[in-house]
């Protein structure tokens, strides 16, 4: 595959998604070259719908990136449909970088923006990944006044089956937690749900039942079924290592240990990363982003990523 060399920019956004396109539109208002890298695999693309967004709120997520990249690219961003495989900052003691995409191009920027590089795991039954969007849920915000007042279940790891089934309990009186491969829940997490009304079944989840295309109940290993119309799982939150390992940055646990939820990109409160020059903002960041937090977080690190470069440029006028 031949090698080519794209046209050097202020920054490069790895991430067409709503952390992507907003960090992309301070940047593109502020008058710098920008270029957005996306594979065009967003992270909501199985929901039908996005909630919780407000003005927007059930709009289809394919619907919302259209809209976000034609602003953009009113503003001379550069949206390519481009899979990054590979990034490295380039010595020297004024941070630049460079992006190798799966085409053969190479890409230069004076700055970087991550906000992809994360895909769910989803926990090992069969039949979740076929209804996940649908009525295989991860977001109680998100997805949760669709399915109220329904048979709801909760399948999650660790420590954060509880809090989910707090959160689920909410939405309805039927709330069934399936421990799966959870830890064994203390007394005072057993009080805590008995207390809520929240049934509690042992047992590994093995399947899903499925009745005219909709989900009827979860099978478990012993042959019995826990009815319900609608689970919440809590995926594990995967980083690319190649874009993470290949740029050095330092990543964060984002449940209780690394096997829990997964991990993050570490930043700091005004989202820069590890390595100076780098910003990350979005579920590549911590997977608990909506939609709203991700614009909200994506603008503020278009935001230092400018202020970045007027300082630098700056030093240099001085000099």
């Amino acid at each position: 595959m031949p090698i080519e060399t794209a046209s050097p920019v202020d920054v490069l956004v790895l991430g067409g998604g709503a952390a992507g396109l907003s960090a992309a539109l301070c940047l593109g208002r502020s008058r710098r070259s920008v270029r957005v890298l996306d594979a065009g695999e967003p992270r909501n693309a199985p929901s039908p719908h996005a909630h919780n967004l407000l003005t927007h709120d059930g709009t289809p997520p394919a619907e919302l990136l259209a809209a976000g990249r034609a602003e953009v690219e009113r503003y001379g961003v550069e949206v390519v449909t481009a899979r990054a495989v590979d990034a490295r900052r380039l010595p020297g003691d004024e941070p630049a970088f460079e992006v190798r995409t799966s085409d053969g191009t190479t890409h230069r920027a004076r700055r970087l923006v991550l906000t992809s590089g994360l895909r769910d795991e989803l926990p090992d039954v069969p039949g979740l990944r076929e209804r996940w969007g649908r009525d295989v849920l991860h977001c109680p915000y998100c997805h949760g006044w669709e399915v109220r007042d329904r048979r709801l279940a909760v399948l999650a790891p660790g420590s954060s089956v509880v809090h989910r089934a707090l959160l689920t309990r909410q939405l309805s009186d039927d709330v069934t937690v399936v421990l799966h491969d959870a830890v064994e829940l203390d007394a005072d997490a057993r009080a805590d749900l008995a207390a809520r009304g929240v049934r509690v079944v042992a047992g590994r989840a093995t399947g899903v039942r499925v009745e005219d295309d909709a989900l009827t109940g979860l099978t478990l290993a012993d042959g019995t079924t826990v009815a319900c119309d609608a689970v919440f799982v809590a995926p594990r939150a995967v980083l690319d290592d190649a874009l993470v390992d290949g740029l050095g940055l330092e990543t964060h646990a984002v449940g209780d240990t690394d096997e829990d939820l997964g991990r993050g990109v570490t930043v700091d409160g005004t989202g820069a990363a590890s390595v100076p020059g780098v910003w990350a903002a979005g579920n590549v960041a911590g997977p608990h982003h909506a939609l709203a937090s991700s614009i909200a977080a994506g603008s503020a690190v278009g935001a230092q990523a400018n202020l970045s470069l007027i300082t630098a440029d700056l030093a240099a006028a001085r000099a």
